[in-house]
């Protein structure tokens, strides 16, 4: 398991380069990129940071070849709890992500259930959506659809170390959250120790509560 989040001190920086975490960045945030800082490039449609589709891709278009071999993926434009909407948004932006060498993220939102889901046209499912249904059945029939067509899982906002071993516990890869920036200096250890608790021998999380 992967945690992404925001390199808000030197210290997170500095995990972040020796790989213990990974960095989320979006085209608003403004932080340069650690040099060896394995991340993911967000598209802020969760909140009010995304700046446009021309703008968005300009940002994707502007890191280097070695950035871009650092970064796990990118996401596509999404629409917050809305599958149908994201499915229209996002798909002619699957290739042309894949175009500048990044794996392309597509976001399962409320409803992906119901619909015809384009497997072969991106990289990585990122489980989105609200709570609700990002912790139910749906969700998770979706990771593992996705985990036996060999894709990478990414669950987003994840901020208690319970909710990292249920993402953990259903299959994904990875997660983020913006834990680690409320409170870096006591945060980032306890990170630290929820991802070592996954990956390592404790008692596996049992799929039934994920606050």
């Amino acid at each position: 398991m992967r945690y992404f989040g925001n390199p808000s001190t030197q210290s997170v920086r500095d995990a972040m380069n020796s790989g213990l975490i990974n960095m989320i960045a979006t085209p608003k945030q403004g932080n340069p990129i650690p040099p060896g800082a394995a991340w993911c490039a967000d598209n802020g449609c969760f909140g009010k940071g995304y700046p446009g589709d021309d703008a968005w891709f300009a940002w994707l278009q502007a890191f280097t070849p070695e950035q871009r071999g650092r970064c796990l993926f990118a996401v596509a434009p999404d629409v917050v709890g809305d599958a149908v909407a994201t499915l229209a948004r996002s798909a002619p932006w699957l290739a042309r992500i894949r175009s500048l060498g990044y794996p392309a993220a597509f976001v399962a939102q409320n409803g992906l259930e119901n619909l015809a889901v384009p497997w072969d046209d991106f990289d990585v499912l990122f489980i989105g959506g609200d709570t609700a249904w990002k912790l139910g059945r749906h969700a998770r029939a979706l990771i593992a659809e996705a985990k036996s067509r060999g894709k990478w899982v990414h669950m987003g906002r994840v901020n208690s170390e319970r909710r990292l071993r249920y993402a953990s516990a259903v299959g994904c890869d990875s997660a983020d959250g913006t834990y680690i920036a409320f409170g870096p200096d006591q945060n980032l250890p306890n990170v630290l120790a929820w991802l070592r608790g996954v990956n390592g021998s404790s008692p596996l999380f049992t799929v039934g509560g994920a606050a």
